[in-house]
């Protein structure tokens, strides 16, 4: 169950990270999801490097801080594309 719980919640922070982006990407479900996991490691990766302590579960905090790591991972998505 609670693999099921971190692909909706990987889903909806890639969809909104995508949304906010704006990159006009059309991403698949399994993309969003991809995006969304790997945007919660890279957001707490610099909540860490920023004196943050690392916090697990599914809160409104983690929220945010995953979608600033899935908004950092598809903006360096970008600028390789566009380099």
């Amino acid at each position: 169950m609670e693999l099921l719980l971190w692909v909706v919640f990987g889903a909806v922070v890639g969809w909104i990270a995508s949304l906010m982006m704006s990159s006009g990407m059309h991403q698949s479900i399994l993309m969003s999801v991809v995006v969304g996991i790997i945007g919660s490691v890279i957001g707490g990766w610099v909540m860490s490097l920023a004196g943050q302590s690392m916090t697990t579960g599914f809160n409104f905090y983690n929220f945010i801080v995953s979608i600033l790591g899935a908004v950092i991972l598809l903006w360096a998505v970008q600028a390789v594309r566009h380099a």
